[in-house]
């Protein structure tokens, strides 16, 4: 089945605290049989309201295929870690599932476009 997670850490974690603790959710999926199709970090957002006294947050997207019970295991490493001010998974549908794929080929077509600009622009300039 394929899941797409979304969590929220608090802004006060530096970079490298930011990406252990996606390295460590991420390590609770693939230690527990799922394979990562994708992940993205979203950055630092203004949260729709305050949480925890908090008005921004760090969102990270990932996405992954799995069993089902992988959700218990997961949400549980959100729960215990203090760093998460909010998350939410959720089972794509075939329809979910081909607009994530497309979003995804779009993001890496404009990263291919744009990245053949600059190689151009470098070589004539």
């Amino acid at each position: 089945m394929k899941y797409e997670t979304v969590f929220i850490l608090t802004p006060v974690l530096s970079d490298a605290q930011m990406k252990e603790a996606v390295e460590k959710f991420t390590k609770v999926l693939t230690d527990n049989g799922a394979a990562i199709v994708n992940e993205e970090n979203w950055g630092l957002r203004k949260l729709a309201y305050p949480i925890q006294k908090k008005s921004t947050g760090f969102y990270t997207l990932v996405e992954f295929e799995g069993e089902p019970t992988i959700i218990k295991k997961l949400e549980t490493a959100y729960r215990r870690d203090e760093r998460v001010l909010r998350f939410l998974t959720f089972r794509l549908d075939k329809y979910a599932a081909e607009y994530a794929a497309k979003r995804r080929s779009l993001k890496n077509g404009k990263t291919e476009t744009v990245n053949e600009e600059v190689e151009s622009a470098v070589k004539e300039g």
